[in-house]
């Protein structure tokens, strides 16, 4: 190949003659500088006027093979079918998952997996935990007033609060979280523990487990069982705020003193007698009181401030109701002296000589500033925190005589009467 700068002469074709006309070749052929000069050619095509005569008709070959089309039809309609399903189905499928095959609409929001059902539920969840206590949770009823309690033994006794009770009579009664009710008749009741128990006329009860109140802690979590505010069935959660509350309740003229359990779940009224719950679903107190700022007690609801029996002290006492048919108080055998005083302690009034303190050597006059570790602020401190403990516990003492601190173990004693 070459770009024409050497290009040579195009000669004359060999025989003379031009180009015949009709030619497909371009006219100047013959002067085409890329053309083989050696080998001027033309080519004629004979047209059929040229010979006087028709064009020849095509010949078609009567033995060759037809082609068919039924495999290219077949395919096209299986390719057509199995189109239509995979449209089907996935149509289908978007249209569940968006909602329109369910109502229509337009969808909001993203499908999310469904919840196990409660009775799934982990057992140390707090829906587990709740769903474990509740069928041992009673509302008690009596004549104007409703409470709270829970079933300690399959025989049908409850544990509930003395002031639960109440001016109760043959109309007392309990219902369960599945709805039934029963008869129920009053045991027995300690005033100053305010612990009751009543019996239900029912069988097959299922009891709940005791935990130990002197094991929890600050900040452990707790749930409480009831029917404040004759809500039944009810449960809320919270902590325990403090440990050895100590609490004076009830009447000016004959108040309760215990050591409590505080807690931040709410309750409120009608929460009474019923159970606080630790989050291995046992029972570590019994709900009593609570602290409001309201002008009066049907005013009262929760600020927070709930306070409950420890289940030691709530345990000991219904047991000696059910076995004796009352509760031992335990004393250590002096009286103090309650309010306004100066000094920090309880300030013993008088000691019997017999008695626990004054086996232990401790005399009227002397402050005590501890109990067993606690700081004690005054004498109020000293009554709760005694009855906490079971008789014949030897519990250490620290003591104030003049300007001198002392320590003296005393084994606490059950009340003679």
């Amino acid at each position: 190949m070459t770009d024409g700068w050497n290009v040579r002469p195009t000669p004359p074709p060999a025989n003379g003659q031009p180009v015949p006309p009709g030619s497909p070749w371009w006219s100047d052929a013959l002067a085409d500088p890329w053309r083989d000069p050696y080998a001027p050619t033309a080519v004629v095509v004979q047209s059929a006027q040229s010979t006087g005569g028709p064009p020849p008709e095509p010949v078609t070959d009567p033995d060759a093979p037809r082609r068919s089309y039924t495999p290219i039809l077949l395919i096209c309609l299986v390719t057509a079918l199995l189109a239509g399903g995979l449209g089907g189905t996935l149509g289908y499928v978007f249209a569940v998952r968006g909602g329109v095959a369910t109502g229509g609409g337009t969808a909001l929001g993203a499908t999310a997996e469904d919840p196990p059902a409660a009775a799934n539920r982990a057992p140390e969840s707090l829906a587990g935990v709740a769903e474990k206590v509740l069928p041992s949770v009673v509302t008690v009823r009596v004549t104007g007033a409703i409470g709270s309690g829970f079933v300690v033994s399959d025989e049908g006794y409850v544990i509930t609060n003395d002031h639960v009770v109440e001016g109760a009579d043959e109309t007392l009664s309990v219902s369960f979280a599945d709805g039934s009710t029963a008869k129920a008749e009053l045991v027995g009741r300690d005033h100053d523990s305010d612990i009751a128990v009543i019996k239900v006329a029912k069988r097959g009860l299922t009891p709940v487990a005791f935990g130990n109140s002197d094991s929890i802690a600050v900040g452990d979590p707790v749930l409480a069982f009831g029917s404040p505010l004759a809500l039944v069935n009810t449960v809320t959660a919270g902590i325990v705020s403090a440990v050895d509350r100590t609490i004076e309740a009830g009447e000016s003229g004959s108040p309760r003193y215990y050591a409590a359990i505080q807690t931040d779940a709410a309750v409120n009224q009608g929460n009474s007698g019923g159970p606080l719950v630790n989050a291995a679903g046992q029972v570590i107190g019994v709900n009593s009181v609570i602290r409001s700022v309201g002008g009066s007690e049907t005013e009262a609801g929760n600020i927070g401030l709930a306070f409950a029996i420890p289940i030691n002290q709530g345990r000991r006492v219904a047991g000696d109701i059910i076995d004796h048919g009352k509760a031992r108080r335990t004393v250590i055998g002096a009286e103090v002296a309650t309010g306004g005083t100066s000094t920090t302690g309880a300030r013993l009034r008088s000691v019997e000589p017999s008695g626990p303190a004054g086996a232990a050597g401790l005399k009227a006059g002397d402050t005590v500033t501890k109990l067993d570790g606690h700081v004690l602020e005054d004498g109020t401190d000293l009554i709760a925190l005694v009855r906490k403990y079971d008789p014949g516990k030897t519990i250490s003492v620290e003591y104030r005589r003049g300007t001198k601190t002392q320590t003296a173990s005393v084994t606490l004693a059950a009340d003679a009467n």
